[in-house]
């Protein structure tokens, strides 16, 4: 009896292991999955994703954990996910591994990105949503103005006496829009390079721990923080114009119960300004408000939701 019980429970362990290799079932009535990101942005436009298509189809949208942004479009393409928040920029440089000179003459590097993305991964972009999140540095205003610095250039003089500090990623070697060729193309030799979890960043800064950093230029924190943002005068950083990221297939799976998703999700395209996505990160980060929340009042400020 005993050895039939072993047998029983080996079966049953095998049959649970296959089932999780298998993958995920996609058809018209599963769900579109959808990983959050880290960073309030990216929950908020998540969130709006959510919100339209649930309110004007029958697919349902589950958002799952939260990962980093190279882990969302991993999985993306493997298709554990459906769409992501995203940039061109961070498509072109980070998952692609191009460059900017990469991108043909004649051709935006939105165009680019999405095409070459399609052609080798199977995702693409969606309309633009009107704003840019490129990557900034920031410092204190009384501090730059102490030092006289308004541009990047300007910091080449005073980096020796601050020190620079960032989360992980930026440290890292996956793009080229890293701290190495950061620091050599403007030809920063900062006293000390820190790096930090990006939940202390800004605090950081406040307690002057860390004089200068890399933020997001639609971050609410950094009004919080009284960060002035030093101008890109010799244009480092590439574009970072938001979109959605999907898996091409996706719309082919709802092509009978939902032919109208694509557009239904290009409703958030040009809906966005860098101040008006500012003002939104700000009422999650500094004010402490959900994403759910502050997507439900934007969409319905714009008339996009009941």
């Amino acid at each position: 009896m005993k050895k039939y019980i072993k047998l029983l429970i080996a079966l049953t362990l095998t049959l649970v292991i296959l089932a999780g290799c298998s993958g995920r079932t996609e058809g018209p009535d599963s769900p579109i999955i959808i990983y959050d990101g880290e960073f309030s942005e990216m929950q908020l436009v998540h969130q709006m994703v959510k919100i339209l298509v649930e309110e004007n189809t029958d697919i349902k949208v589950e958002i799952r954990d939260q990962m980093s942004p190279v882990n969302l479009y991993k999985t993306l393409v493997k298709g554990d996910s459906d769409l992501m928040n995203s940039y061109d920029g961070t498509l072109l440089t980070t998952y692609l591994k191009l460059d900017v000179a990469d991108v043909p003459e004649g051709q935006s590097l939105y165009d680019f990105a999405s095409r070459t993305a399609l052609e080798q991964d199977g995702v693409r972009l969606l309309e633009p949503l009107g704003h840019e999140n490129t990557y900034a540095i920031g410092m204190p205003h009384e501090l730059a103005d102490q030092y006289g610095i308004d541009t990047l250039s300007d910091l080449s003089a005073a980096a020796p006496q601050l020190i620079f500090g960032a989360e992980h990623e930026f440290f890292g070697e996956e793009g080229s829009m890293k701290y190495g060729p950061f620091s050599e193309f403007y030809d920063l030799n900062f006293k000390e390079g820190k790096a930090i979890e990006m939940a202390l960043k800004y605090s950081a800064v406040e307690n002057g721990h860390i004089d200068v950093t890399v933020v997001y230029s639609t971050d609410g924190m950094n009004k919080k923080a009284d960060l002035k943002i030093l101008e890109d005068d010799r244009n480092f950083f590439a574009e970072y114009n938001d979109a959605l990221l999907v898996r091409d297939s996706l719309f082919d799976r709802y092509a009978e119960t939902a032919p109208e998703l694509e557009d239904i999700l290009n409703e958030l395209a040009g809906r966005f300004t860098n101040e008006s996505m500012t003002d939104l990160t700000y009422e999650v980060d500094v004010n402490g408000r959900t994403p759910e929340e502050v997507a439900l009042e934007f969409l319905a400020e714009e008339g996009l939701t009941g």
